[in-house]
């Protein structure tokens, strides 16, 4: 017999909660068979057979709450071949029906030999119409169609994410201040080597490796945005390990990008692509999800004009992209229709003050309405 347990994880993270068990007891599976999804606050992992056999018993049912190392299920590590049963099952019952039973008509008169002597005299008689009341109309507020509820219990995912942003609110002082930025330079840029780059580096330039440039850029300019608190210390990190938010079917996750600041446009574009790819798979790991010094979250992909982007603790400030929308400005001026983009940035105002704030957003801005800056880390 062989016993199925739950894996060693991340030192974060000591339990999880069943999925939809894969196999029913009695089934036969292959080694390395998946039998069970674990889904933990992080991410959802698959829990194999270690050997090929006969599944005899699962000691955990689908939505148990499990730790590390506590057995869920118990394997035959040996097949044999095995007879089937044959069970004769008991012939039903045979049904008699019962005699007809005589029922009166709803219109027809009742015999009157079978009523009371007081009611026979007025057997005959026919019966006076029943008054019938008029139809009202239904009030206009009288709810039409299904009203039906659903309840449906919180992934461990979404209940992390839940816990964590009210975490945030109840400890930052949260402050987010504005910007808006012209997105023609990039535009240009992105239209004129967009072929080139893709069949240099087998990857689509986007939007998003400019965005992680710019950041690592102002970060370096204004290191206390890209710091945490620590206590009563503020802890200063001399990199730039760049949360990229990214939606899954399962919620939002924030893959980190170790040592952003070290990265090409094109390694940028590739790892992003793949955490998109692995996120909606399932297949992030626990220690790509951990850490991470600065967030980058983008609604604009989702038609989001203007929003205020709340704190991943202990992270001290996040970035919102928003959508890029024709706008008229003014430039020298006149009148003109550039692709504008508004920015957001939210920040922790008990380590942060707002000059740097302020600082570091305009410093994004000018990075993206002038690429070169990136080029030359100037």
């Amino acid at each position: 017999m062989i016993e199925i347990k739950v894996p060693e994880l991340s030192e974060s993270v000591s339990g999880g909660r069943l999925l939809a068990w894969r196999k029913a007891v009695g089934e036969t599976v292959a080694r390395d068979e998946i039998l069970v999804d674990l889904e933990t606050d992080k991410v959802v992992l698959e829990i194999g057979a270690p050997a090929a056999g006969v599944l005899s018993e699962i000691v955990v049912p689908e939505g148990g709450e499990v730790v590390v190392g506590q057995v869920i299920a118990r394997l035959d590590g040996v097949l044999q071949r095995r007879t089937p049963t044959v069970t004769a099952s008991a012939a039903p019952a045979p049904v008699l029906a019962a005699p007809p039973v005589a029922t009166a008509s709803a219109h027809a008169p009742a015999p009157t030999a079978f009523l009371p002597p007081s009611q026979r005299r007025h057997a005959k008689d026919p019966a006076p119409s029943p008054v019938v009341p008029a139809a009202r109309s239904a009030p206009l507020d009288t709810p039409r169609g299904p009203r039906g509820e659903r309840r449906v219990p919180m992934s461990r995912l979404r209940l992390r994410i839940a816990e964590r942003l009210k975490e945030a609110q109840n400890t930052a002082a949260i402050l987010t201040t504005f910007n808006e930025v012209n997105m023609q330079p990039v535009q240009a840029i992105r239209q004129k080597y967009k072929d080139s780059f893709q069949a240099e580096h087998g990857v689509k330039l986007g939007m998003s490796s400019f965005f992680v440039k710019a950041v690592c850029h102002a970060l370096k300019q204004f290191p206390i945005i890209n710091a945490r608190i620590d206590g009563r210390d503020i802890v200063y990190q001399d990199y730039c390990d760049i949360g990229v938010a990214v939606s899954s079917e399962r919620g939002l996750v924030v893959p980190i990008l170790r040592a952003a600041e070290t990265l090409s446009l094109a390694e940028i574009e590739r790892r992003i692509a793949d955490f998109a790819k692995r996120a909606n798979a399932l297949q992030l790991k626990i220690d790509e999800l951990e850490g991470g010094t600065f967030t980058v979250s983008n609604g604009g992909v989702f038609g989001s004009l203007l929003s205020t982007p709340i704190l991943n603790p202990p992270q001290s400030a996040v970035l919102g992209l928003h959508k890029i929308q024709d706008r008229p400005v003014a430039e020298a001026g006149q009148v003109v229709i550039r692709p504008m983009m508004y920015m957001a940035v939210s920040y922790d105002h008990r380590s942060i003050d707002g000059r740097d704030a302020v600082s570091f957003l305009v410093s994004v801005k000018e990075a993206l309405e002038d690429p070169a800056r990136l080029l030359l880390d100037v």
